[in-house]
């Protein structure tokens, strides 16, 4: 059984870093694209970026600014999210999420992913 879990998520200020990280059992996220999407409130869900299995090519949703930084570490089978000079505007759920079929490459289309965790909430204050 496939689980996904998000965590470092919290209540920040305007200018901190966080670093997001997406846990896995059941899989191997070497062998899977592994994305990273967020939902602020109110809004809907917003593709932040993904990277490839195999190479671990990365590559970012078209409004999401430089701050952004997707890794993998193929020893922990984590897929990690950086964040840094954080903005209200960063404030949302995020999510990581996986397709169904391995070596697969989905797009940023939310529905080209199966498996998804909880999300963890990211809150900025100003």
């Amino acid at each position: 059984q496939v689980q996904l879990a998000e965590s470092g998520g919290g209540l920040v200020q305007a200018g901190d870093s966080l670093r997001l990280s997406c846990a896995a059992s059941g899989l191997t996220f070497s062998f899977y694209n592994t994305a990273w999407f967020r939902q602020a409130p109110g809004k809907g869900r917003e593709f932040v970026g993904a990277i490839s299995w195999g190479r671990g090519t990365v590559h970012y949703g078209d409004s999401v600014p430089g701050r952004f930084t997707i890794s993998r570490d193929n020893i922990k089978n984590t897929v990690d999210l950086q964040v840094n000079s954080l903005v209200p505007e960063d404030t949302a759920l995020y999510y990581c999420a996986v397709p169904r079929i391995e070596g697969s490459a989905p797009g940023r289309d939310q529905n080209d992913y199966y498996y998804w965790g909880p999300g963890t909430q990211v809150t900025v204050s100003s």
